[in-house]
């Protein structure tokens, strides 16, 4: 069966969600028409021209990377810049392309958990867990005769979705009892007279932005002139697969064998790898952050963790932190570090959608640098 790019782009953003990208981001598709047919994927870190070529020479339909093209605005794109002669080799190709960059930093199977992983931690979790979205819990008390549609109703408005599972309901019966005053017009019993009704006790979650939504859906279906529920705030239970960074354990070594470790794992690049500590300093507890994660060094300078990965520390920064006594540091080429979740994501694709979409890792190297003396 062959896929379209909107449904290559629906699982990339049922993985990578564009919700969760950083506020200043530019994520999601940035060329193309979804409902063209598309069969050959690329994955590269960085849009350059050079990837775009290579894209455009094996024929690809939609090219994912994961720094965006146009992070800032721009008033124009000619093809003698080289954002624009990446855009122009696309378009000429009809090759597509879609960015997940701080959506992909974070997600389950994104980029700090593969860094993590290739470096052979166990157990990886975030080091900032991602804030869940704020939920409700929603509790109508409806006839017996009325369940089934009020619950149908509420679904199809988005209430009742808990990860990947909808129509999800708790439903209990008891004797409601209300007693119809003047002006009323009851479907359910005579004015003046206390009624005993047999009903379900509906619970439901819902995401709070949906909340007035839901409730109006649940109104209209609702036999009741005047419904009977509870809307309750739920607190936020975080994530434990999602957030900033990943941190795990490693069997026991020293700073010295866990940098060659670390070196051997990724790929080459010109600037290798700087370590900063001890070399002999024992190693069990190591935090990753994919990029550039010089904004978790406070966060992790009183922290159990042995060393920290990440790219482009800074001089005063690295300093400051081991002067406090901070973890040992590693510091790795940004382009090294994010193409370990090259592999993962394509993988990813390949086992959801089998033979219906061939896929390929970009070859060239992106990373800046090319001596290092």
């Amino acid at each position: 069966m062959s896929q379209t790019l909107g449904d290559l782009i629906a699982l990339l953003h049922d993985w990578y969600p564009p919700a969760t990208a950083e506020s200043w981001d530019a994520v999601g598709l940035v060329y193309g028409d979804p409902a063209a047919q598309a069969r050959k994927v690329m994955f590269a870190v960085d849009p350059t021209p050079e990837v775009a070529q290579e894209a455009a020479d094996w024929g690809a339909d939609l090219l994912v990377v994961h720094h965006p093209l146009f992070l800032t605005a721009v008033h124009g794109f000619p093809a003698t810049d080289p954002k624009g002669r990446t855009l122009a080799t696309l378009v000429k190709a009809d090759c597509a392309l879609l960015t997940a960059h701080t959506n992909a930093d974070q997600a389950e199977g994104g980029v700090s958990e593969a860094m993590a992983r290739a470096l052979g931690i166990e157990d990886p979790f975030p080091i900032l867990p991602a804030v869940g979205e704020p939920l409700d819990k929603l509790v109508v008390f409806v006839p017996l005769d009325a369940a089934a549609p009020v619950r149908a109703a509420i679904a199809s408005a988005g209430a009742g979705e808990i990860g990947h599972y909808d129509h999800c309901s708790f439903t209990t019966t008891g004797t409601g009892r209300f007693r119809p005053l003047e002006g009323a017009d009851p479907s359910v019993g005579i004015v003046g007279n206390l009624e005993m009704v047999e009903e379900d006790r509906i619970e439901v979650l819902m995401p709070r932005r949906l909340r007035a939504d839901v409730i109006a859906t649940m109104r209209a279906a609702h036999p009741y002139e005047e419904p009977a529920y509870d809307v309750i705030e739920l607190a936020d239970p975080g994530s434990s697969g999602t957030g900033t960074g990943r941190l795990g354990s490693v069997p026991a070594t020293t700073l010295a064998e866990f940098a060659k470790l670390v070196a051997e794992s990724l790929p080459e690049t010109a600037a290798g790898i700087r370590v900063a500590g001890d070399p002999d300093r024992a190693v069990r507890r190591v935090a990753v952050c994919g990029g550039a994660g010089d904004f978790l060094l406070d966060q992790l300078a009183t922290s159990d963790v042995d060393v920290y990965v990440t790219s482009d520390l800074r001089h005063h920064r690295a300093a400051e932190f081991l002067d406090k006594g901070g973890p040992a540091l590693i510091d790795v080429a940004h382009w090294a570090a994010e193409s370990t979740w090259l592999p993962v994501v394509e993988k990813k694709l390949k086992d959801a959608l089998g033979d219906t979409v061939e896929t390929r890792v970009s070859t060239i190297r992106t990373d800046p640098w090319t001596m290092h003396l």
